[in-house]
């Protein structure tokens, strides 16, 4: 059966494959952290933490960990490019999950993000 969620996973892996790398995008990154701490209403509090090196993906969309959010997620893509053109190190910050189904606000996160230069 293809349905919307199928749908959403399939264009979500083109756009990581579209994305690159990250070293062709920004070679003076060794290494990109993402500590997240996911809330969702009605559910436990979720640690995640996210891995880059030079060889993964520029894609810096979170998925959503709620079952019934098809098209939402958290993007981290401006925090990310606006700190290496600072070349800052560290940014904290929260943000809702950008599901325009009919729980908004349903979700979000507390991040942190750590990036090492060569």
């Amino acid at each position: 059966m293809f349905n919307r969620s199928n749908q959403s996973r399939i264009e979500r892996n083109q756009e990581r494959l579209d994305s690159g790398f990250v070293s062709k995008h920004f070679p003076d990154v060794a290494s990109i952290v993402i500590s997240m701490m996911y809330k969702q209403k009605g559910a436990k509090l979720v640690l995640r933490t996210l891995n880059f090196s030079p060889d993964s993906y520029a894609f810096f969309k979170v998925s959503c960990l709620s079952d019934d959010c098809i098209d939402g997620g958290f993007d981290m893509s401006r925090i990310i490019t606006s700190m290496i053109s600072s070349h800052n190190e560290t940014s904290k910050g929260e943000l809702e999950c950008d599901d325009n189904g009919p729980r908004p606000g349903h979700s979000n996160i507390v991040y942190e993000v750590a990036i090492q230069y060569t």
